[in-house]
């Protein structure tokens, strides 16, 4: 069975070979805004069943987009699974969004065999306010999704994919 793929095949700008797609956030940002499904929202619909898969054929930029999503939904599992009440969750996603973070180029970005290096300074500031705008958006809906409104916990059918890596690769450098 194959991984699933975006559906936004005509992205309005590509930045590098990744693409800027319009989505719906309450976030200043690069991201034109829109109001119907967006890339977060496939992000984190297909998360489940992409995650287990090693590789990944890239058919469009927004893939690429959607590869750096699924990556950073498993490090916000991660932060998420020591959280007891969705605020402190919300708080430590929002504090995830805005800590410093590699870009497609730097060194300790994973994925730099995939991505391209944005052409200029302003490309590379567009791309870093992108991805920070996507992070923080990504961050506040999958603290929704991970925490049940009744009881206040994280859902275990959540949590259970907190330890899974997308094609063996983390957007977090392993500390030793």
């Amino acid at each position: 069975m194959p991984a699933y793929h975006s559906s936004f095949l005509n992205p309005p700008r590509v930045l590098g070979n990744m693409a800027l797609l319009p989505i719906r956030t309450q976030y200043k940002g690069p991201a034109p805004n829109c109001d119907d499904k967006d890339i977060i929202d496939e992000a984190i619909y297909f998360f489940k069943a992409n995650i287990f898969f090693r590789s990944y054929e890239i058919k469009t930029e927004a893939d690429r987009t959607l590869i750096y999503l699924t990556l950073y939904i498993s490090e916000c599992l991660r932060k998420l699974q020591k959280c007891t009440s969705r605020a402190q969750g919300v708080k430590e996603m929002q504090s995830l969004a805005i800590s410093k973070f590699e870009i497609p180029g730097e060194a300790g970005f994973p994925l730099n065999s995939m991505y391209i290096k944005p052409s200029d300074r302003q490309e590379e500031d567009m791309m870093r306010n992108f991805l920070q705008q996507l992070r923080q958006e990504t961050g506040l809906r999958l603290a929704d999704k991970v925490f049940d409104p009744a009881t206040d916990k994280p859902s275990k059918w959540w949590m259970c994919f907190a330890r899974r890596k997308f094609m063996d690769k983390s957007l977090k450098e392993p500390t030793f």
